[in-house]
């Protein structure tokens, strides 16, 4: 199902979105937001020397190289220390804007915070707290994305800690068939961390938060609120589920030797922060 001709895809800016209004519950106190924590060393220029490079750098970077020149980065109140730090975006060579949340029900209305903003635009997206190689994904994803016209194309990568994450079931193809949010037990091996999506799947989401006219159908809908009011913080992963559910079209691409660091955690921080001891410039996961 699709609702935005294939014909308008290539024409569609591509614009990253970023959620950051999070309370980083799992690893506080912190000294700043999460999302702005030092972790390595970024090179300014030749004769410029290095930098401190806080977290949510690498993500920048990464949707800087997929094609990205805009990004916006969402927040709640008292989260202004990333502005002040990140400021117009240009040590990433883009243009970040801010938004503010007044309340979020999870990361998923925090997204729809920037609906007005890229509901024409093709969207790259990922967690700001999550560290992942290899650099290319967002090149990757987009590439399956013009080539199959998908509604989604989802960046899946090896995992072990299944009970923490959405495991995605896909066919040969990448074609995704079933997403198991954060399962007790599982067969599946590959995890969903970053995204690509077109103009649908954001008309979607925003229908699903506020009960638009494409999820009006009874049923679905049945279904949808039951599965949502089961939690007690909405996922994206939610919504994707519920746009498969709703017939969206969702591929993947599979990196297969990837790798990632959740740094919302206290075991994926000190595993962050050991590989920069290791390694003594940046984060390669």
């Amino acid at each position: 199902m699709a609702y935005t001709p294939a014909s308008d895809m290539d024409l569609c800016e591509i614009i990253a979105v970023i959620p950051s209004a999070g309370r980083a519950a799992r690893i506080t106190p912190l000294p700043c937001s999460k999302e702005i924590f030092p972790l390595g060393l970024a090179h300014l220029d030749k004769a410029g020397g290095v930098r401190p490079k806080v977290v949510c750098h690498y993500l920048l970077e990464k949707m800087r190289l997929g094609g990205a020149k805009k990004a916006f980065i969402i927040l709640r109140h008292g989260k202004w220390d990333i502005p002040e730090y990140c400021g117009s975006g240009s040590f990433v060579d883009m243009n970040l804007a801010y938004l503010l949340v007044e309340s979020s029900l999870g990361p998923p209305h925090s997204v729809d915070q920037a609906f007005p903003f890229v509901q024409h635009a093709r969207v790259v997206f990922g967690f700001p707290d999550i560290l992942f190689q290899p650099d290319d994904v967002f090149i990757h994803l987009l590439e399956k994305h013009k080539t199959t016209r998908a509604d989604v194309v989802l960046g899946l990568f090896p995992t072990r800690d299944y009970r923490q994450m959405d495991m995605v079931q896909t066919e040969e193809d990448g074609r995704v068939v079933a997403i198991d949010l954060k399962p007790d037990r599982t067969d599946l091996r590959f995890a969903w961390i970053c995204a690509a999506w077109s103009t649908a799947f954001t008309r979607f989401m925003h229908d699903y938060l506020q009960g638009g006219p494409m999820v009006k159908d009874a049923a679905f809908r049945d279904v949808a609120d039951k599965e949502a009011s089961s939690v007690e913080e909405m996922s994206v992963g939610h919504v994707l589920k519920a746009g498969l559910q709703h017939g969206l079209h969702i591929q993947s691409v599979t990196i297969s030797t990837g790798s990632y660091i959740d740094i919302g955690t206290p075991h994926g921080l000190r595993k962050a922060l050991q590989t920069v001891l290791s390694e003594g410039t940046s984060v390669s996961s």
